[in-house]
């Protein structure tokens, strides 16, 4: 009855711990895409004249 009772409670911590490592591996996911979204924009962005020089901010931080 014991081990019966370990191994549920063992079970029920691989399914937790597997719970986490999917929603580590999604967020991972999406930091890839959006690095890869940033690379693939740099070239394209790099042209472009900036919307806002120094100039137009209120405040400036050192």
């Amino acid at each position: 009855v014991d081990v019966v009772r370990e191994l549920m409670r063992i079970e029920k911590k691989l399914e937790h711990i597997e719970r986490l490592l999917n929603e580590l591996l999604e967020v991972e996911e999406g930091y890839a895409i959006m690095k890869l979204s940033e690379e693939s924009l740099r070239d394209f962005l790099e042209d472009e004249p900036d919307l806002y020089s120094e100039e137009d901010l209120k405040v400036r931080y050192r």
